[in-house]
């Protein structure tokens, strides 16, 4: 443990934000399992809405700085590229 007193303090805020970064990306994770559930089940209008909402989550990530911005345009393009394959 640290003894100076803005250590303590840093390593308070670090908690903080690695518990916040951690409900964020469990978030995410279980929404792109909904879309993976709807597209296996063939559901393409619940599809559709899983995406959109799984790509507002992975956008929200990447303005909280818990993911890259290329690894979430990577992310959406293949989801993107799952559901346009359903769609066809």
């Amino acid at each position: 443990m640290a003894n100076i007193k803005s250590a303590m303090k840093r390593a308070k805020t670090n908690e903080t934000s690695r518990i916040r970064n951690k409900i964020v990306k469990t978030n995410l994770k279980t929404s792109v399992k909904k879309f993976d559930f709807e597209v296996t089940e063939g559901n393409v209008e619940a599809a559709q809405q899983a995406y959109r909402l799984t790509a507002k989550k992975i956008d929200m990530a990447v303005t909280k700085g818990i993911l890259h911005k290329n690894t979430a345009a990577r992310k959406k393009s293949t989801l993107a590229r799952i559901l346009n394959g359903m769609t066809a």
